[in-house]
C-alpha cells in the first residue's frame, strides 16, 4: 500500500519554495502514470476482506451495551442503512487497495446523508459536508470512493435501475473532477474560501425535483434552532426547565445522580471553555448550566455516549449544547495515527479544516471518572436540516450526487493541493467511469453484507 503524504505544515515558512501551479499539475500528473485511472474500479478480492460482522463488533467495545442492539437494528433497515453504519467495514477494503497517496483531509465517512444545510455564524445558509467523527488525513480517493459507493446503494434502495444509478455515480464523480479543476485555476485564498450558500444552490436548481427538495429543507431548517430543540425536547417542571425522558432516545439523568456528576461536568466544561475563542466564553458566561440528558444519534454512533446539555440565560433562553464521544477514526487501523492525540481535538480539527463555515461552539474536552472518554462539543440544531433521500427520482438523485461530488471537492482543496489532484485526474470521465464500476462492485458487496447482519443476531452478529 502506498502510504499517504502528510498535508505540508507551515513550520518553513521564512525558507521554503512553494511549487508553482505548472509544478504541482505535473507531479499530480506523473502519479498518473504510476497509478493509472482505470485502476480505481479495481475490488477488494473477497478472500483478503476482513469479517465485516467481525469488525463491527470490534467497535461495539466501550459502547453503551444496552443501545447495540438498537444499533443493529438501525443498520438493518436496508442496504443504504447499512452502509452509513459501516464506515468501519469500507475503511478496512479500501486499505486493502492501492491508493494515490495524495493526501488530503478526509471526512472519513462521506456518503451522501453527510451533506446537509446548516447557518454560518453570520446566520446565512450553507450547503455541506456536516459529519466528521471519522476524519483523519488520507488519500483523497477514499472519500470519493464512499460518497460513489452510496449514491449507488442510494439508487437500488429508491429502486432505480442500475443504469440510472450509475449515471448518478459518475455525475458525483465528475462534479468532483471538474470543480477541482476550477479551484485549481483560482487564487490560493479565493480556492480556500469557496462555498455553497443555500440560497445560490435553490436558484441553480429552481424548476428540478432536487430544487423543490432544497426548498423544503430551507425551510424546515428555519425551525431548528438551539431554541426550539430546547422547547421540544424538554419541559417545565415546578417552575424549572428540565430534559423530557423519552428512553431510549432521549434519557434524562435523574437529579441525585446528576448532583453527583456536577464536579467532573464542570471539570469538562471548564476544559471546553479553553478551546473556544473568548469572544464565545463570554457569550456562554450568560449560561447558566440546568440540566442534563443522553441522546441516542445517528446509525454507526448508536451506543456511543452523546449528552445534552441544557443551559440558560439569566432571561431564562435556552441553549443546548451536546457533548459527542470521539473515538479513534476507523481509518486509524490503516492509515496511521494523526496529528492529535486527543480524539475530540481530531474531530474539531477536522472540521474546521474541511467546512467552508462551521459551528461557532466548536469545541472539545475529556470526559469525567464515570465516562472517561474524548467528547467533543457542538450546538444542538443550528438550523440544520438534510435533503430527504428516500423521496429523490432518478434526475434528482443525479443532481444531488453532482452537488455532493462538487462541495467535497471544495472541501478536499482547502487543504489539499488541487493543481495536484487536477494533474491527477486528468480532463477526461477515465476516472469517473472506473470509480463507477467500483460502486457498482462495493454495492452488491454492501448488500451481501447486510444480508448477512440481518441473517444474524441482531445483538450479536455472528463472525
Amino acid at each position: 500500500m502506498n502510504p499517504p503524504q502528510t498535508p505540508a505544515l507551515p513550520a518553513n515558512f521564512l525558507t521554503a519554495v512553494r511549487p508553482d501551479r505548472a509544478a504541482r499539475h505535473a507531479a499530480g500528473l506523473d502519479r498518473r502514470r504510476e497509478y493509472p485511472l482505470e485502476a480505481h474500479a479495481a475490488l477488494p478480492q473477497p478472500d483478503e476482506r476482513r469479517d465485516a460482522n467481525a469488525l463491527l463488533q470490534e467497535q461495539d467495545q466501550g459502547r453503551e451495551p444496552g443501545l447495540v442492539p438498537l444499533r443493529y437494528e438501525r443498520m438493518g433497515a436496508n442496504p443504504f442503512a447499512y452502509l452509513r453504519g459501516a464506515a468501519a467495514v469500507m475503511a478496512s477494503d479500501l486499505s486493502l487497495l492501492p491508493n494515490t497517496g495524495i493526501s488530503t483531509q478526509l471526512c472519513g465517512d462521506a456518503h451522501l446523508a453527510n451533506f446537509g444545510l446548516f447557518a454560518t455564524a453570520e446566520r446565512r445558509l450553507i450547503f455541506d459536508l456536516n459529519d466528521f467523527d471519522e476524519t483523519l488525513p488520507g488519500p483523497f480517493e477514499w472519500d470519493v470512493k464512499r460518497l460513489a459507493a452510496s449514491t449507488l446503494v442510494a439508487g437500488r434502495d429508491l429502486g432505480l435501475s442500475g443504469r440510472q444509478s450509475r449515471r448518478a455515480v459518475r455525475a458525483g464523480v465528475r462534479a468532483y473532477r471538474e470543480t477541482m479543476a476550477h479551484l485549481s485555476t483560482l487564487s490560493t485564498m479565493a480556492a480556500w474560501t469557496a462555498r455553497v450558500d443555500a440560497e445560490v444552490l435553490t436558484r441553480r436548481l429552481r424548476r428540478t425535483g432536487l430544487g423543490k427538495a432544497v426548498v423544503k429543507a430551507t425551510a424546515s431548517s428555519q425551525g431548528r434552532t438551539s431554541q426550539t430543540a430546547a422547547l421540544k425536547l424538554t419541559e417545565v417542571v415546578d417552575g424549572r426547565r428540565r430534559f423530557r425522558n423519552d428512553p431510549p432516545v432521549l434519557m434524562r439523568v435523574p437529579d441525585p445522580e446528576l448532583t453527583g456528576q456536577r464536579s467532573g461536568l464542570a471539570t469538562a466544561y471548564q476544559e471546553y471553555l479553553g478551546t473556544v475563542p473568548i469572544d464565545l466564553v463570554a457569550l456562554l458566561a450568560r449560561f447558566a448550566f440546568t440540566d442534563l440528558a443522553h441522546k441516542v444519534v445517528g446509525v454507526g454512533s448508536v451506543g456511543t455516549r452523546a449528552l445534552l446539555l441544557l443551559l440558560e440565560s439569566g432571561d431564562q433562553e435556552p441553549l443546548v449544547l451536546q457533548m459527542k464521544q470521539a473515538g479513534a477514526s476507523v481509518l486509524e487501523r490503516y492509515l496511521g495515527p494523526g496529528p492529535f492525540e486527543h480524539a475530540g481535538q481530531r474531530v474539531v480539527s477536522g472540521q474546521k479544516a474541511l467546512q467552508a463555515a462551521g459551528d461557532p461552539f466548536l469545541g472539545w474536552c475529556r470526559g469525567s471518572e464515570r465516562a472517561p472518554f474524548d467528547f467533543y462539543v457542538r450546538q444542538l440544531h443550528d438550523h440544520k436540516a438534510a435533503i430527504d433521500l428516500t423521496k429523490l427520482d432518478k434526475e434528482s438523485l443525479r443532481l444531488y450526487a453532482a452537488v455532493c461530488g462538487g462541495v467535497l471537492a471544495r472541501a478536499h482543496a482547502r487543504v489539499a493541493d488541487a493543481a495536484k489532484i487536477t494533474g491527477y485526474l486528468g480532463d477526461t470521465d477515465t476516472f469517473d467511469r472506473a470509480v463507477a464500476e467500483f460502486a457498482v462492485g462495493y454495492a452488491d458487496i454492501t448488500e451481501r453484507d447486510h444480508a448477512r447482519l440481518v441473517s444474524a443476531s441482531p445483538s450479536q452478529p455472528e463472525a
